[in-house]
């Protein structure tokens, strides 16, 4: 039977930023100097394909340190850690590696510089993301306030409205924030902020490249993780560009093909931490189903690298 034509609209940039690259090799590089296991405190990034992966190869995830042995390294993730987490482990003697992203990490230090300003920090981010937690605990309990969306901005109760500045995790929606901010500066109009943007370069790319095809596809599929926020972002920047049907991936086997009866094109993107190998399988499962044609949506190049940290380059 002949199988019907299709426009596969593939974005690029997509798939694995810098961060997260750099944040899986210190994993596989800790397993190649200390051998098996290593511990890693939260999933590394947020996949179960890749840390899955990691898992087979002697990684051992945990949610806190303390089920960590205090004589096995231990790593911490992608998404950055409050203060207390290192502090901990040094009081252990343990051996830990830090793999927060040195994106995520530039607010973290922007975030302790407006408080040794006598600053109290807003940070524009979701409650309970692991990013959100890490650089909340870089301070003080109190000195940072949390807000989501505008209408959290209109109940904010600071220490003195003269005396703000604001952060953002780096993994929200580019539209979302600007209106979030916005509200921040009407609100607060002295708040201080960051000096460069704060949603990282990877975020930023992806969702440009989801607008760009948005319009010529009948449906979207986003290859990424439940738990991954930028990947989450990405189904919904989607859907707010005009694309009908916008839907969250884990795998192949989770295309509801049902949902795509009589589609012409589909946009396939991934989360930054989402590998090549899952966005090949996706196009691979509509090879079988379709005849497929194959359109490359590029907005931006990236040749972004970030350096693992010295004691993983040192010998053992």
């Amino acid at each position: 039977m002949t199988k019907p034509p299709l426009t596969l609209h593939l974005a690029a940039p997509r798939g694995f930023c810098a961060g997260v690259d750099r944040a899986i090799k210190i994993v596989e590089m800790a397993l190649e100097k200390w051998g098996a296991p290593v511990y890693v405190r939260h999933e590394i990034v947020h996949n179960r394909y890749v840390v899955d992966g990691l898992r087979a190869k002697g990684a051992v995830f945990v949610e806190e340190l303390d089920e960590c042995p205090p004589a096995r390294p231990v790593i911490f993730s992608a998404h950055g850690v409050p203060k207390s987490v290192p502090q901990a482990a040094e009081a252990r003697e343990m051996v830990y590696v830090d793999a927060t992203c040195p994106l995520v990490s530039k607010v973290h230090i922007e975030a302790a510089r407006h408080h040794e300003a006598g600053l109290q920090m807003v940070m524009i981010g979701h409650a309970g993301h692991p990013e959100t937690v890490g650089t909340m605990g870089q301070l003080p309990a109190g000195e940072v306030l949390l807000v989501e969306t505008p209408e959290d901005v209109a109940t904010l109760e600071p220490r003195d409205p003269g005396r703000l500045a604001f952060v953002t995790q780096t993994t929200l929606s580019v539209d979302d924030t600007a209106e979030v901010v916005g509200a921040l500066k009407a609100r607060f109009p002295a708040i201080v902020g960051p000096h460069k943007e704060d949603i990282c370069y990877a975020t930023t790319n992806r969702q440009e490249a989801v607008k760009a095809m948005a319009p010529d596809c009948d449906a979207i599929l986003v290859v990424g993780a439940p738990n991954s926020s930028n990947s989450k972002r990405l189904v919904e920047v989607g859907a707010r560009a005009g694309c009908p049907y916008a839907q969250l991936v884990q795998r192949a086997g989770d295309i509801d093909w049902r949902a795509l009866d009589g589609i012409k094109s589909v946009g396939i993107t991934a989360g930054a931490s989402a590998p090549e190998v899952l966005i090949e399988e996706v196009i691979d499962a509509f090879r079988d189903r379709y005849q497929v044609t194959v359109r490359p949506v590029v907005t931006a190049e990236e040749n972004v690298e970030f350096k693992v940290p010295r004691v993983l380059r040192e010998p053992a």
